[in-house]
């Protein structure tokens, strides 16, 4: 006769237990970055924008030569002149009327607006007073003559990146404009001391760009932040303000070749 077989043991049933509420919620690593942090991650590549560059500490510091001030302001004057084609060409991709609305007033900004005087004048005719107050006359100027071949390459590449990508990728591209009121501030504050052989009238472009600087910043940023949502187009984004800060980066990495570097 066999053996009889043990009767299993039947444990107490339990209850679930409910989710520890300290156990902590994770996120997807590719979830998109909501729009505080977002912004945040763009404001962060503001360590690598030109004000950093040593040829503009040098200006800012007054330790550049009449040569070498001419020689930066001679440069950035091809990069003010193509800013508005810049714009165009934004305008041009943007099927949106409201948003060319709003776009169309940078080029009003940079070439001027009705008959071009007094406060319609435009940031082209800044600069050119600018040039006036170092020593550099219109026709000087207009005829590029100085422009280095670096820079040249530089400022086409940007206008020909706002011509063939779409245009919210172009505006993202602006947001430099995120770090410019900061160098402004520096040029206001220490060219008068440090360049006192420079007319002070000649420095009313920079006054100009700081309440334009806000205002653009504003508009660039809620297109910038409505069109890259998700992670892999937030990254995109990323790379294209890293792509501007490397072109204004390569330009001054141009007219230091040309122009040299004073030690401080």
């Amino acid at each position: 006769m066999s053996s009889p077989q043990p009767v299993p043991t039947q444990q107490p049933a339990t209850s679930p237990q409910p989710p520890s509420a300290e156990q902590p919620v994770t996120t997807p690593p590719d979830a998109p970055w909501d729009a505080a942090e977002f912004e945040r991650q763009l404001r962060g590549k503001g360590q690598a924008y030109h004000i950093h560059h040593p040829f503009n500490v040098m200006l800012n510091d007054g330790r550049a030569s009449r040569e070498q001030v001419r020689g930066w302001v001679a440069n950035r004057f091809y990069y003010q002149v193509n800013i508005p084609r810049k714009d165009a060409a934004i305008l041009a991709n943007c099927p949106d009327r409201e948003q060319r609305r709003l776009w169309v007033q940078r080029i009003l900004d940079h070439d001027g607006a009705g008959d071009g005087a007094g406060q319609d004048a435009g940031g082209i005719e800044a600069w050119l007073r600018l040039g006036a107050a170092v020593g550099l006359a219109h026709e000087e100027l207009w005829s590029q003559q100085h422009v280095v071949p670096g820079v040249r390459f530089a400022v086409d590449a940007y206008v020909n990146f706002a011509r063939q990508q779409p245009w919210q990728e172009a505006v993202c591209a602006s947001l430099t404009e995120l770090f410019a009121p900061q160098i402004h501030r520096q040029r206001l504050a220490s060219w008068p001391t440090h360049y006192p052989w420079i007319d002070s009238g000649g420095l009313q472009y920079f006054r100009s760009r700081l309440p334009l600087a806000v205002r653009d910043v504003e508009h660039g940023l809620k297109v910038t932040l409505g069109y890259f949502t998700t992670r892999q187009a937030q990254l995109r984004a990323l790379d294209i303000l890293q792509f501007k800060l490397d072109l204004l980066w390569s330009m001054l990495d141009a007219i230091q070749l040309r122009y040299g570097l004073n030690d401080g």
